[in-house]
């Protein structure tokens, strides 16, 4: 079936609370754990129809945010999202409390409890309503962004329309699309700054009235991490500092001086060859085509993963005015496939996408195929982005297919994926630290918020100079990282995956099959495992563990430096 033929039916949601409420009460009276199974099954059944039409309403909303038929169906669903999920943490709770719930460990494993536990714990009826505000928040950060424009080269462009110009060779160019952007920003300088005030407002007051100091320990729950707390994360951020950012600053440092910069601005960060970056060959259609072999030859599994994925239209990739930013991957239940979507601009980023977003749409399928409950088709994010970060590695030998079969900027992006593995690191912990600092400081002004911003970027990232850019130069880059609004605290996790991710790069050189069990291994696992035991499933180490970040940054970087003097 195409994605245009799945049909949407907004729930009804009055239906679907007192269904949980009815499940509820059976919970709290079973008298055996085969009892709890069936309510549990009949629960999979709501819960699958619900996040169905959910995923297809969102789906459709960001595909034009000026739809007004499906606007208004995301406006439903932020306003009902805290009352259904409410409804259902209740029938967690009895679940829960049941003499017979060893039933369900029994046949889904401790992990399932264990992820209901700390669901309950992050939600109450206490917070629906700020819960519901916050979903508002949310959506208008988006749509602003969504609609945000540049008049730039006699042009109305969307935000990711940008990217070309901001690669471009010829520096005056690029800083003046760098400043155009930037100004596009300044211009809804205000309205960010009271959103993002409101949402730190917000969250903090869930986080009290659930009994926590912050939002920083609540947020750890919704993330659903298992196994770890925020003094872990502290020691991965610091070890980044102490062992990545020397070795990254002197990748940027070589990238600066093969393209022949002597005074590098933070504009210039993104030309990484005095030729030029490489860029992909072909339109979203012939890219789409070049994945489409790409996959076919990867593995029998992935090859009929993107037959149905390109039957069935599941991608969106071309930029346009009106389209949400960004881009991701949502799991549609029922129909029981992944949507991939993307905002195509000509650079790169669009392979990286192909690779990326597929990684995790494959697994997704492989769930759907296990027939996995939704409380363990997916690990949680953490380990989510380690089935796509490491696709990215795991498709190298393929990469040639998108730049024209051109050896030498295949070898470009080669070195510039895995130097920008190495980069994100410090920038991925600065984006962590700093929503730490925000939610554990709400007193800070907005200039304030700006000035630790700045901090941290001395600190992670010492290459870049501002210089006098609009936004940028003020300390506002990190308005334009959706996750700092949209899904707080989740940066990190791209970290963590990453450092799973050069695991799998350097498994990959060594042996390319045996890097693909690796991988097929801990796919199959979904979320049956905490993130630590799926790391150890694909046998590497633990980014948490002392000195297991140094060793493999340090190959990486040897790696970044022996291909920087091939080319």
């Amino acid at each position: 079936m195409k994605f245009s033929e799945m049909k949407y039916v907004r729930p009804d949601t009055d239906a679907l609370i007192q269904s949980y409420g009815r499940l509820t009460e059976a919970a709290q009276k079973a008298e055996n754990g085969q009892t709890l199974l069936d309510l549990f099954a009949e629960h999979r059944t709501l819960n699958d129809d619900y996040e169905c039409n959910s995923c297809l309403a969102n789906i459709r909303h960001t595909l034009d945010t000026r739809d007004e038929f499906y606007d208004t169906e995301n406006n439903f669903f932020d306003r009902v999202g805290p009352s259904v999920g409410n409804a259902q943490l209740n029938f967690y709770r009895a679940l829960l409390a049941s003499p017979h719930k060893e039933a369900l460990a029994q046949k889904y494993g401790q992990i399932l409890l264990d992820k209901m536990q700390i669901s309950v714990s992050s939600a109450s009826e206490e917070v629906l309503e700020l819960m519901q505000e916050e979903n508002e928040l949310v959506s208008r950060y988006q749509k602003l962004y969504a609609t945000c424009t540049v008049e730039f080269d006699g042009k109305t462009l969307a935000i990711p329309e940008m990217g070309p110009y901001k690669e471009s060779l010829d520096r005056n160019v690029r800083k003046a699309a760098f400043e155009a952007e930037g100004k596009a920003f300044d211009s809804i300088r205000n309205e960010l700054d009271e959103i993002y005030t409101r949402m730190i407002e917000n969250r903090n007051e869930q986080a009290r009235r659930l009994g926590f100091e912050n939002y920083v320990p609540l947020s750890y729950l919704r993330m659903g991490r298992l196994g770890y707390d925020a003094k872990d994360v502290k020691s991965f951020r610091d070890q980044v500092a102490r062992d990545v950012t020397p070795l990254a600053n002197k990748a940027m440092q070589a990238q600066f001086k093969r393209v022949g910069l002597s005074d590098a601005k933070f504009y210039d960060c993104t030309v990484g060859f005095a030729d030029g970056n490489a860029a992909p060959v072909g339109t979203a259609e012939e890219l789409l085509a070049f994945a489409k072999q790409m996959y076919t030859e990867l593995s029998p599994e992935t090859a009929e993963f993107i037959q149905m994925m390109t039957e069935s239209d599941l991608f969106d990739l071309k930029s346009r005015t009106g389209k949400a930013p960004g881009g991701y991957e949502c799991p549609i239940p029922v129909f029981n496939v992944p949507f991939i979507f993307s905002n195509f601009n000509g650079t790169s980023g669009d392979v990286d996408v192909l690779t990326h977003e597929a990684g995790h749409a494959f697994q997704a399928w492989v769930a759907f195929g296990q027939d996995l409950c939704q409380e363990l088709a997916s690990p949680g994010l953490e380990s989510c982005e380690i089935h796509s970060m490491s696709m990215e590695f795991l498709t190298e030998p393929w990469h040639h297919l998108f730049f024209g079969n051109d050896a030498r900027k295949t070898a470009k992006y080669a070195l510039a994926h895995a130097q920008e593995a190495l980069t994100f690191l410090p920038y991925g912990c600065m984006v962590d630290e700093f929503q730490h600092i925000v939610y554990a400081k709400p007193e800070l002004t907005p200039d304030e918020r700006n000035a630790v911003w700045m901090e941290l970027e001395h600190k992670y990232r010492p290459w870049n100079d501002f210089e006098d850019l609009p936004f940028y130069g003020r300390g506002a880059g990190w308005q334009r990282q959706l996750h700092v609004y949209q899904h707080p605290f989740y940066y990190i996790d791209y970290c963590l995956a990453q450092m799973v991710a050069l695991q799998f790069f350097a498994a990959e050189l060594k042996d390319p099959k045996d890097a693909w069990q690796r991988y097929m291994t801990l796919v199959k696992l979904g979320g049956t495992e905490t993130y630590a035991g799926l790391v150890r499933s694909a046998g590497f180490a633990v980014p948490f563990e002392p000195g297991a970040i140094q060793p493999v940054v340090e190959q990486v970087a040897q790696w970044v430096e022996s291909k920087n003097q091939q080319l």
